[in-house]
């Protein structure tokens, strides 16, 4: 069985930073994230908290999310042996609202992970393109990691040690359905990079695949202009730990399913990089798929700490060999 390698013991000083800041969601420190940190303003948005860890080896038992101006009907879904209380006041244009929940008397042990789910309703004042954080206060006995910092200006979300998570504002126009290129039976969507500062020798490489025929196919390598290699990489967290593997056999499409690489999950991994990748930017890359073969893409160039695509509105033109 292929064995888990931390990113630590692949790579080494800057090179090992670089990949532990493309390659995570936000930060190298496993923190409370959003499982899906976008939603349209003036709809109702589910968020669901991914919480990967406890507090330095101790298990969790509270969770304490705050509920930010601007996001209206907070309701949890309650978690069995868990006990749910809510706190209500003044908040935003509201008389009276939830404005934090918490969710105490569980256990959730270090080495377990475990989602907590609030439905919310975002205004339409909302604006699009700001982020609205929701702070989250992790409780483990008789100790609290707060997630609760907000970027300040001039500063990224992966500046800091403790952020909260953080919930992109997106106007209804941007949700619409990408440009997408059928490639044999799968379908590719959302083709994307982070920009990378001066100096950096990696770069991810992030997108969807959906399999519509009915058998499966693979992922087994990618190629930009600006880098010599692309291999398709899985992060994952164990007990604690970022690890990073390269899939030498390829990441499997299956039939019906969509695969999503994104920060912090499956990637592709670009090495030894000519030239930093700036934002705006389009590069010209190629996909290689077990059957599918060759699928030429555009990779649109996000965000040094972007988590999702850049808007569908700018959406990528791309082509088949």
């Amino acid at each position: 069985m292929q064995q888990f390698r931390t990113v630590a013991g692949k790579l080494s000083g800057a090179l090992c930073a670089a990949v532990l800041a493309f390659f995570t969601p936000l930060s190298a420190e496993a923190h409370v994230l959003l499982e899906t940190p976008r939603a349209t303003s003036g709809h109702a948005f589910k968020a669901v908290f991914s919480v990967p860890h406890g507090c330095h080896g101790m298990a969790t038992t509270a969770i304490k999310i705050e509920i930010p101006d601007g996001v209206s009907g907070a309701k949890p879904m309650p978690k069995p042996g868990w006990t749910l209380s809510k706190t209500k006041g003044a908040h935003g244009a509201e008389a009276e609202d939830v404005t934090s929940i918490t969710w105490s008397g569980g256990n959730l042990p270090n080495d377990e992970y475990d989602e907590f789910v609030i439905s919310v309703h975002l205004a339409e004042t909302l604006t699009p393109g700001a982020t609205v954080y929701f702070p989250v206060v992790q409780t483990c006995g008789g100790e609290t990691m707060a997630w609760t910092d907000v970027p300040q200006a001039g500063q990224i979300a992966g500046d800091l040690k403790m952020p909260a998570p953080g919930l992109l504002v997106l106007a209804g126009a941007t949700l619409q359905s990408p440009a997408i290129v059928t490639a044999g039976s799968l379908e590719i969507a959302t083709p994307w990079l982070r920009a990378t500062p001066n100096g950096a020798k990696v770069a991810g490489g992030y997108l969807s695949i959906t399999n519509k025929g009915s058998e499966p196919d693979r992922l087994i390598g990618a190629a930009i202009p600006l880098a010599p290699k692309g291999a398709v990489h899985e992060m994952s967290m164990d007990n604690g730990t970022m690890r990073m593997r390269e899939l030498n056999d390829g990441l499997e499409i299956k039939p019906g399913e969509t695969v999503e690489l994104k920060p912090g999950g499956y990637h592709i991994m670009f090495e030894d990089l000519r030239q930093p990748l700036k934002q705006g930017d389009t590069i010209e890359g190629t996909l290689t798929f077990a059957k599918a073969g060759k699928v030429d893409v555009t990779f649109k160039v996000g965000g040094i700490a972007d988590t999702v695509p850049p808007a569908a509105a700018e959406s990528t033109h791309m082509h088949m060999h």
